[in-house]
Parts: C-alpha cells; sequence; structure tokens
C-alpha cells in the first residue's frame, strides 16, 4: 500500500480512517488545482454552489456553514472574499434584521458553470476504474460511517 507504513496499523478501522484523509486531501488538493486559475479555493466553491441551490429565495449565513462539506470556522471572512469577487451579494432580511441572507450573482452562476466541465472531468477520472455499481456501493458505506461518527 502506498501509505508507506512502517509497521502494521492497530486496526482494519485504524488503517480506513487514514486511507479515508488521504484520499480525501488528495482530491481537494486536485480540485484546488482546477480552481486556482479561476481564484477560488474549493471552500469558496463549495459556498458558490450551496448558495446557487438555494435559488431566489436565497439562503441565511448560518444555514452555509450548516451545508459545508468541510467546517469553515471563518464563514464570514469566506463570504467577504466571494462578495469582493462580485459572485455572492449578502441583504439583512426584512423579516428578521438579525438574519443575514446570501445571493448569487450573475457573475457567480457564470463562473459555476464555466467551472462544471473541469469538475466533471476530475470526477469522471477520479472514479472511472469503479463501476457504477461499486461507486453506488462506496458513497453507501461512506454515508454510514459519516451518520455513525455523527454519534459518537
Amino acid at each position: 500500500m502506498e501509505l508507506k507504513q512502517g509497521k502494521p496499523f492497530a486496526s482494519p478501522a485504524e488503517e480506513a480512517i487514514v486511507a479515508v484523509v488521504k484520499t480525501a486531501d488528495l482530491l481537494l488538493r486536485s480540485l484546488d488545482r482546477k480552481l486556482t486559475g479561476q481564484g477560488l479555493s474549493h471552500q469558496q466553491y463549495n459556498v458558490l454552489r450551496i448558495v446557487r441551490g438555494a435559488g431566489a429565495a436565497g439562503i441565511p449565513t448560518l444555514a452555509i456553514g450548516e451545508r459545508l462539506i468541510e467546517c469553515a470556522p471563518g464563514m464570514t471572512r469566506l463570504l467577504d472574499r466571494i462578495e469582493e469577487k462580485g459572485m455572492v451579494r449578502r441583504e439583512r432580511c426584512k423579516h428578521d434584521r438579525r438574519q443575514v441572507l446570501c445571493y448569487i450573482t450573475v457573475k457567480g452562476e457564470q463562473l459555476l458553470d464555466e467551472l462544471q466541465p473541469l469538475v466533471d472531468d476530475l470526477a469522471r477520472r477520479s472514479f472511472e476504474t469503479i463501476p457504477s455499481g461499486e461507486l453506488e456501493s462506496f458513497i453507501e458505506t461512506l454515508e454510514r460511517i459519516r451518520e455513525q461518527v455523527e454519534r459518537i
């Protein structure tokens, strides 16, 4: 195995943790390389996708944080950077002045459309050796692991 472990893992579960973390890191670095040309990090890309998914109703800032793939402690700074690039806009909610709603801009929509083929290519090439049935099982297994970890 390419993890170059000097001595055996204490258990298959420990090896699985290391393998999942290593794989996630590799995939994120590959995604970052694809996004760098557009001046985005994978976290900013994730935020843009979440905001676009909210549609015309917008989405509260706190809800974005709950939907992120990775926890991002600096949500305000993350949104500041994307807003400075003209990809999202924020407005106080008319019904609840404590809440800030985020909306994607035309520029943000266009950028996501431009990035989609790059992301599709990365996904296809990353998983092309895994038959679709195995990939579905893999996704279900990862979901079960996440559910279990959330209960710990």
